[in-house]
């Protein structure tokens, strides 16, 4: 099933809305709010160096906020972010400011925003950070969700799943296109049996991410959305020639998966799965 007709390329970032993911947490039936107590609404964030952060202030702050937002406030954040990642340290001033508009104390350090907040939006651009950022978090037994790039390593995703175990802290990550218009539908047998299915999204490759880690989650998520789990194989072909073929085969039946990528000037990826008949 294409998303080639639903999702244009350059509408890419307006069609994922940014906030989605995260706002899922939010929601009175998530487990995020399960257990939380009602006068405990309070949000911060760690990261202003990404656009998903003032989307996330903008929308939980507006007075307009509608009830599935459960009355949760971004009320501090803490800025720092990417060191290195010039596109996202150059944001931070910027987008500190905008948040400051908007109600938000800025702190100096993690330690000072976990004493003011209730619950965790991990921003920050850079998967390197999250590892060290999120235990922190969870130490503190603060729920959280973490932005994409979940890590910038398989070592650090896993280590931050074995201690959401450990701290007993739930803790929830995802790209926005989980979320996107159909997609749910389809997956539950709306045009009936998926026999196979090519999503496609932007996959800009950033030097300090291996792979898709910095921006293909995006397709591999709205695969994974339709698909489900199982995947029993990655094998990636060389970088070299610009052209990556991961190949995923589902446990239940899949033949065949694919990612093909240019990698300048962005890698536009094609993301697709086969059901065996």
């Amino acid at each position: 099933m294409s998303f080639r007709n639903k999702i244009k390329r350059r509408n890419f970032i307006k069609t994922s809305a940014a906030g989605a993911a995260g706002f899922g947490l939010l929601s009175k039936s998530s487990v995020f709010a399960q257990s939380q107590d009602t006068a405990k609404r309070r949000v911060g964030i760690i990261g202003l160096d990404t656009s998903h952060s003032t989307a996330f202030t903008g929308a939980l702050n507006n007075p307009s906020a509608g009830p599935e937002f459960g009355g949760y406030k971004v009320t501090a954040a803490y800025p720092w972010g990417s060191n290195d990642i010039k596109s996202s340290v150059d944001r931070i001033a910027g987008y500190t400011e905008e948040v400051k508009k908007l109600g938000v104390e800025i702190v100096e350090s993690i330690g000072d925003l976990l004493k003011k907040t209730d619950v965790i939006l991990l921003e920050t651009n850079d998967g390197r950070l999250h590892l060290d950022q999120a235990l922190q978090v969870m130490k503190a037994g603060k729920r959280l969700f973490i932005d994409k790039p979940i890590a910038a390593s398989l070592t650090d995703a896993v280590a931050i799943f074995n201690a959401s175990q450990k701290f007993n802290v739930p803790v929830f990550s995802s790209s926005s296109l989980r979320y996107i218009s159909g997609a749910d539908d389809i997956a539950k047998g709306s045009i009936g049996k998926v026999l196979g299915a090519d999503t496609y999204s932007p996959a800009t490759i950033e030097k300090t991410h291996p792979d898709l880690f910095w921006y293909g989650v995006h397709g591999v998520e709205t695969l994974f959305t339709l698909m489900g789990t199982g995947c029993k194989s990655v094998p990636v072909h060389s970088l070299k020639t610009g052209i990556r073929l991961p190949v995923c085969g589902q446990t239940t039946g899949s033949e065949l998966s694919g990612v093909y990528a240019r990698e300048k000037p962005i890698m536009e990826g094609l993301f697709s799965v086969k059901k065996g008949l």
